[in-house]
């Protein structure tokens, strides 16, 4: 079925005001003829509003039907009925309707459909389908969830009083909810979610009487969340995730009935109850103890603030997933308090926990997933939770404060489940841990773990590890890095960053050629460009900064790597000169090759680098590739970039940022004009290198410029006036060149420090140096060049001097002296007879 973005009531419900009824001349096609003779011989019709379709009568003739002139195909069928509810048509199946496979519109009023239970299968099978309108047909459920319906719900349908399932979830629908839709008192479930509807939820919502299920997930709904909702006693799920609902969270349960349902003994049916990324505030209200049912609560990434005790889990004994990370909250519970549920998922990463270990989770006994991340806790971690984790899927205790060793990582590899474990930003010490094969995503980071990778790598079990994400960065690691990575073949993301390894890349580092993201920056490697990378052919990042890596960089480099984004290789030994090649890396956003040792020119197709050229104002699902861990956000691709003069970390906006960084080298040549295609570049470094010539004219088209730094070359000429165009840019150094003549006025230019245009030839604001009538510098600012004006001066005046005395000195002996003056013009006779001679035979023979 095509879904074509129609009004979203149309293909629910709609009053028929004209129904037009065409006939056609010309035979029915067999097939289609047979179909509809099917539905004459079956229909339910009391009141013969089929009487026009006689069976064996060419159907292009039934009233209702319209035929293509040409193909004889079924395009139309309209049934139409005006009689009394008891006297409805009634059709109890539409399987018929799969041999008009051309059928453009459809369209039924008062049919009853209430059995023809597949109608919703085979309308989707009709391949021609346009137009739908189905009204008063005893629809009690409707679902088109992933439907790729675009467009508003419309603010009127009509009588849809029976409707009791309607999902219409993970579309395009941009509007407000209708009104009409809480008039639906047997409407039991309404699942909205994934769409972008904004605008409020009425406090109509409490006509929902028989309401079960409410999922408004992922939209763009806003405004206070109306208390009517904890009136509805049926709710079994409310999930109102990711949205931007705000105002305080106790206004859900600020009457002592809400969420409590006389029908169930005063007790509440609600099971699911999710508010996280919102804007919610406010504390959480105790009264969330007495939700008896409660599975599922979710609070996180709201405003939340408050202590939580132990009278918010009171009557909790249901309760198995709790997450309420990245909230202002604190828990206060005694050493000794055993919770009266078992959890399975307890998420509060953020929270105030500490300074003790929190004992009470040795009575989870069936916990799968637990974070206590970021807690303001100390100390070693127990034993016995170490032995829990055999059990544990998710284990977060990052940016705590523990100390002491990690012994084994060891998991249950028969389950066939995996673990993802993160103890990044604390202080624990000692060798790095073994781990099981099923260990899928593993993060040491910004810890103390010392000695070297052979023990981790190399002492591992036989057999292939499903070990995705390595990050070892930020610790004390030292030696050389093994010949052993035979066994990690599924690796995606390899940081080893800020350590002390030595040495060169390893060859059975070319096995990972899973890899996305490999960051060794800030060791102490060495070795020409590793030639293992070739293999990377998925990479997204290559960070190589801060090492003694040197040699030239291969040619493949620029044509192995499809999807490269960053490439780092700033502060090593590289020399030799820039390979054309690089100006094939489509995808690149970051270009940092800064103090190395490079020689030659820049590349003429620098500006080819189309990642660059493109301006990218937003973050598009395509990105999210760049979101590694199975935990959406735990671990983001980041690119350490040095701009305005500093270093910074970009994660979540790294897709928007660009860079091209290639200082401090020996780069000689011109500025290639084709870099002003680049409209897209954000960090624009040039410096410290001997570049000449002038910088190019049109550089104001690089309209979203923030940094450019061309200080310490040979650049000459005037600055462009186009630079005053550059809105965005706040750092500038054009420092200590050749330029001269005025500053071009702009509201930027002016703003900058001197400093920026020192070492120069230039005159005008920032600089106190004043311009003279014609843009330029004025002689007496400059003793200097007065002083060279002067030896130019004396130059001419001893050229003049000397002619005149060489001149006088073969003249004056000619005038004088007769036999010089007959040898001199006998020689010019000679001299020309000789040439006319030389003439006439060219002319001869040409």
């Amino acid at each position: 079925m095509k879904v074509l973005a129609i009004p979203l009531w149309v293909l629910l419900f709609f009053i028929l005001k004209n129904t037009k009824f065409v006939v056609c001349v010309g035979i029915c096609r067999e097939n289609e003829q047979r179909a509809l003779d099917t539905l004459k011989k079956e229909v339910y019709d009391p009141s013969e509003i089929l009487s026009s379709w006689v069976v064996g009568k060419d159907c292009c003739e039934w009233e209702g039907v319209v035929c293509n002139n040409l193909t004889r195909h079924v395009i139309e069928l309209s049934i139409y009925s005006d009689q009394i509810e008891s006297r409805y048509l009634r059709i109890n199946s539409l399987e018929w309707l799969t041999s008009l496979s051309s059928l453009e519109n459809l369209e039924m009023y008062n049919v009853d459909l209430s059995k023809a239970n597949e109608w919703l299968q085979v309308i989707n099978m009709l391949p021609s389908l346009i137009y739908l309108r189905l009204y008063k047909c005893s629809l009690s459920s409707l679902e088109l969830r992933y439907g790729g319906i675009e467009g508003a719900i419309q603010s009127k349908s009509g009588n849809i009083t029976k409707l009791k399932h309607l999902d219409l979830s993970s579309n395009n629908l941009i509007s407000t909810i209708p009104n009409w839709l809480y008039q639906c008192k047997d409407l039991e479930s309404l699942f909205l979610g994934s769409n972008r509807l904004e605008g409020t939820v009425s406090s109509l919502i409490s006509n929902l009487s028989s309401i079960i299920s409410i999922d408004f997930f992922d939209n763009m709904l806003s405004g206070k969340l109306p208390n009517v909702i904890g009136k509805l006693g049926k709710l079994g799920l409310l999930e109102l995730s990711v949205n931007l609902f705000e105002g305080d969270i106790s206004e859900l349960f600020n009457f002592r009935s809400n969420f409590l349902s006389i029908e169930f003994g005063n007790s509440s049916s609600l099971t699911v109850l999710s508010l996280d990324n919102n804007k919610l505030t406010g504390a959480v209200p105790e009264s969330v103890g007495h939700l008896s049912m409660l599975e599922g609560f979710s609070i996180s990434n709201n405003r939340l603030e408050g202590v939580v005790t132990e009278s918010h889990f009171s009557k909790l004994t249901h309760l198995q997933y709790f997450y309420a990370s990245r909230n202002n909250l604190t828990l206060k519970v005694s050493q000794n308090w055993i919770p009266p549920f078992q959890a399975k998922n307890i998420v509060i990463g953020g929270w105030n926990i500490g300074p003790l270990f929190p004992m009470w989770l040795r009575t989870q006994k069936k916990i799968l997933n637990v974070d206590i991340s970021d807690g303001g806790i100390h100390g070693e971690v127990p034993t016995w939770f170490w032995k829990l984790s055999s059990q544990i899927r998710l284990l977060n205790l990052s940016h705590n404060q523990f100390v002491g060793e990690v012994p084994i990582i060891s998991t249950d590899e028969q389950s066939g489940s995996w673990l993802l474990m993160y103890l990044a930003s604390n202080n624990f010490s000692g060798p790095l841990p073994l781990i099981s094969t099923n260990v899928r995503e593993l993060d040491l980071s910004n810890n103390s773990f010392s000695k070297g990778l052979s023990n981790f790598l190399c002492e591992a079990k036989n057999g292939s590890y499903e070990l995705k994400i390595l990050n070892l960065g930020g610790n004390d690691l030292s030696e050389e890095i093994p010949d052993c990575w035979m066994n990690w073949p599924e690796l995606k993301v390899l940081i080893l960053r800020d350590n002390n390894l030595i040495g060169s890349l390893p060859r059975s580092m070319a096995i990972l050629s899973n890899l996305q993201s490999l960051d060794l920056r800030r060791n102490r490697l060495n070795g020409p460009f590793p030639s293992s990378l070739e293999n990377f052919t998925k990479l997204h990042k290559i960070d190589l900064a801060e090492n003694d890596f040197f040699g030239k960089l291969p040619s493949w480099l620029g044509m192995r790597f499809p999807t490269l984004i960053v490439l780092i290789l700033r502060s090593n030994k590289f020399d030799g000169e820039l390979p054309q090649e690089l100006c094939h890396l489509k995808d690149l956003q970051i270009l940092d090759l800064a103090n190395n040792t490079f020689v030659g020119i820049i590349p003429r197709c620098i500006g080819n680098l189309s990642a660059m050229v493109k301006v990218k104002k937003k973050v598009l699902e395509d990105d999210f590739e760049l979101n590694y861990s199975s935990r959406y956000g735990t671990l983001i691709e980041s690119a350490m970039v040095m701009t305005k003069g500093n270093m910074y970390q970009y994660d979540t906006i790294l897709v928007l940022f660009t860079s091209l960084d290639i200082s401090s080298n020996n780069l000689s040549g011109d500025i290639p004009i084709s870099v002003t295609r680049l409209a897209g570049l954000r960090s624009f470094n040039l410096s410290k290198n001997n570049l000449i010539g002038r910088i190019p004219n049109d550089i104001g088209d690089m309209k979203v410029l923030e940094s450019v730094d061309l200080s310490e070359n040979q650049l000459y000429g005037q600055i462009p006036q186009s630079f005053s165009s550059l809105t965005t840019l706040d750092c500038l150094n054009l420092s200590d060149n050749n330029l001269s003549g005025m500053i071009p006025l702009s509201t930027q230019l002016q703003s900058f420090d001197p400093m920026s245009f020192q070492g120069n030839k230039l005159c005008g604001l920032p600089l106190l140096v004043n311009c003279s009538s014609n843009g330029n510098v004025p002689n007496h600012e400059y003793e200097d060049e007065e002083s060279d004006k002067d030896e130019v001066d004396w130059f001419y005046i001893s050229m003049a001097i000397g002619f005149a005395l060489s001149f006088w000195g073969v003249c004056g002996s000619l005038l004088f002296k007769r036999s010089w003056r007959y040898a001199y013009f006998r020689f010019l006779d000679h001299g020309w007879k000789c040439c006319l001679q030389s003439y006439q035979y060219v002319e001869r023979y040409d």
